[in-house]
């Protein structure tokens, strides 16, 4: 199988589900999303900002935090320099554990904010994974129309100002990059974001895409032992460390180790399809 078609057959198994439309948008993409943007971060070799973090009341989903986690750490292994982008209270969570910058909540000068940043940190790339993008009126809405504008960190300017190459990933038009399908996006159930970016990937939940991106970057760089880097994925053992900092499931509201009301075996059959499909083994075994 070609990388393109490998591509392809990967942006159709993340939106299998279709849980909420993905798969009704995927067709109004360009073919081979989940290629370009593996290959923007294979060849990056300096700092790739990632984007994350949708709040949920005072708190903050387990969506996306998880895949920005496996998409840092794939960062550092190709070498490159990772930095999360979350605003509070999520960045006090990993500030801990990652190198993080901190985004300002509901403040008026956004567009400095990021344009200090960017001149600062100079990124090669910058990635959003499940960050709420602003709609037509300039606010940010939840799944259920709420609007959430006052407990959001604006990223939208970072992608609005960026001279670098942008990816985003959503699940549910909402999000940052969804602008790209602006008029398919409007035909579902959701007050869409605006916001664009170079590349937008779909999946039925944000966080998986993470795992598409690091099959195919693996399948790119770890040619030599052909057996991939989807083999050291966890996706409960990251849960499990975000619940106990006080995450909640998007969806369910609840201190769970769920994902969109979705426990991590759903996860853990994505990657197992995933291996099977790039590297034609099952060499993947669920910690007991």
């Amino acid at each position: 199988m070609d990388l393109l078609k490998l591509s392809i057959a990967i942006e159709q198994m993340l939106v299998r589900q279709n849980l909420r439309g993905m798969a009704r948008l995927l067709v109004h993409l360009k073919s081979g999303s989940y290629l370009r943007a593996a290959r923007l971060i294979k060849d990056s070799k300096g700092l790739v900002l990632i984007g994350t973090g949708f709040p949920v009341g005072d708190s903050f989903e387990t969506d996306g935090p998880v895949g920005a986690i496996i998409l840092y750490q794939l960062v550092e292994k190709l070498g490159a320099t990772a930095m999360l982008a979350c605003g509070e209270p999520l960045f006090s969570v990993l500030k801990e554990d990652y190198a993080c910058l901190q985004l300002p909540v509901n403040t008026d000068d956004a567009a400095e904010f990021a344009r200090h940043s960017l001149q600062q940190l100079s990124p090669q790339l910058i990635i959003s994974i499940e960050r709420p993008g602003l709609a037509a009126d300039g606010r940010y809405y939840n799944m259920r129309g709420l609007d959430i504008s006052a407990r959001c960190a604006n990223f939208d300017v970072f992608f609005q100002q960026a001279s670098c190459p942008t990816i985003a990933i959503g699940d549910g038009g909402n999000e940052i990059g969804m602008g790209n399908l602006n008029e398919a996006v409007s035909q579902l159930a959701i007050t869409p974001s605006v916001t664009c970016c170079d590349e937008l990937l779909l999946a039925d939940v944000s966080n998986w895409a993470a795992y598409g991106l690091l099959a195919l970057v693996s399948k790119l760089k770890d040619a030599e032992t052909n057996c991939g880097w989807l083999i050291d994925c966890q996706p409960a053992e990251l849960l499990q460390y975000l619940v106990e900092r006080g995450c909640v499931d998007g969806v369910t509201g609840l201190a769970s180790i769920t994902e969109d009301s979705l426990p991590p075996e759903h996860a853990m059959q994505l990657i197992r399809d995933l291996q099977q499909l790039c590297f034609k083994n099952k060499n993947l075994q669920e910690k007991p």
